[in-house]
């Protein structure tokens, strides 16, 4: 999974409330606050716990909070409650929960095409985007009529299926570049899906996984089709990082994989799950180490100390590395960029 979205965390100086929260009942607002207040730290600053009240008291069936200095920075809502209501105060934001909840978060464009056009939707960098592409709407069907227009008519169909399949190409190409889209899933008219093919650039083309059910006016068959293509593409991913990771016998450990964040070396981050033993970690990004006197001969006047998986994630995300949860292996380890 990248890590884009939580950056930001990173860009402003803890300490940081994170605060996890499962349904309310209206009854419960206040004792609900109450709690939240109480798990806190007393050195947690009066600002940042009032900032937490506003958000703590909505309405939702599952929700991650991560403020600091007043600020909530980060609010992620849940479709379900998480397995425990937590609520830390720590040097780094507490994020492994929320990143394992969420799950690989992979850049795609879901794509339905027709002879008139296509509905696209953008999954990454935000809240899912669904735009329509279409310019050309007549002439669009293809008809007995015989007589000597006949082939005229029938040319110009298939032109403007052409120039409409174009467009469509263009702004999966436009998306793909912007977005850095790993997954192109497409469904639709089989002839408009040929002719999309045709027209996208290399990069596009190259993440391509066609899909056999979906219309606009039906997306329940591709809806579930782009679920098991997504677990596929994952499947798929996860095999080969462990590949890599196990061809270039790269770093296992904390204190292994730490050197290489710290170097800059590292691709992804295999982890197998929650990893709650203290490290000592400093204010910059790559700065964590399993030892203080490693981070003073690194430069860090004052390390402290944080959870092994908060300061992973800060390295991965600092460092625009990957960072993926697989139970394949034992302790966390590294694939290495070079």
């Amino acid at each position: 999974m990248r890590l884009d979205f939580i950056r930001p965390l990173y860009e402003r100086r803890g300490p940081y409330a994170s605060v996890y929260l499962g349904a309310l009942i209206d009854q419960d607002r206040e004792i609900r606050w109450r709690s939240i207040r109480d798990r806190l730290s007393d050195d947690a600053d009066r600002a940042t716990v009032e900032a937490l009240r506003e958000w703590a008291t909505r309405p939702a069936a599952g929700r991650a909070l991560f403020a600091t200095h007043g600020d909530v920075v980060l609010a992620e809502e849940f479709p379900e409650p998480p397995a425990e209501e937590l609520a830390v105060w720590a040097p780094l934001p507490h994020v492994t929960p929320m990143l394992m909840r969420r799950g690989e978060n992979v850049p795609h464009l879901r794509v339905i095409v027709d002879h008139a056009g296509a509905e696209l939707t953008v999954f990454g960098g935000g809240s899912p985007r669904t735009s329509t592409v279409q310019a050309e709407s007549w002439p669009l069907q293809k008809t007995a009529q015989g007589g000597w227009s006949q082939r005229r008519y029938e040319s110009a169909v298939e032109e403007t299926w052409e120039r409409n399949a174009t467009l469509v190409a263009e702004e999966i190409d436009d998306q793909v570049r912007r977005l850095g889209a790993e997954l192109v899933i497409v469904a639709g008219e089989p002839k408009s899906r040929s002719l999309l093919c045709d027209h996208l650039g290399t990069k596009a083309a190259d993440r391509v996984m066609m899909v056999e059910h979906g219309s606009r006016s039906d997306h329940g068959g591709f809806e579930r089709d782009v679920e098991r293509a997504l677990d596929e593409w994952l499947d798929g991913r996860r095999a080969e990082l462990l590949d890599r990771h196990r061809e270039a016998a790269g770093p296992v450990g904390l204190g292994p994989v730490f050197h290489a964040l710290r170097e800059g070396r590292v691709h992804a981050v295999l982890s197998p799950g929650e990893l709650p033993e203290p490290v000592w970690i400093g204010e910059g990004g790559t700065q964590l180490a399993t030892d203080a006197e490693e981070l003073r001969r690194w430069g860090v006047e004052e390390p402290v100390q944080d959870r092994a998986d908060s300061a992973l994630a800060r390295a991965a995300a600092m460092t625009d590395a990957e960072l993926w949860f697989t139970g394949q292996v034992p302790d966390v380890a590294a694939v290495i960029r070079y």
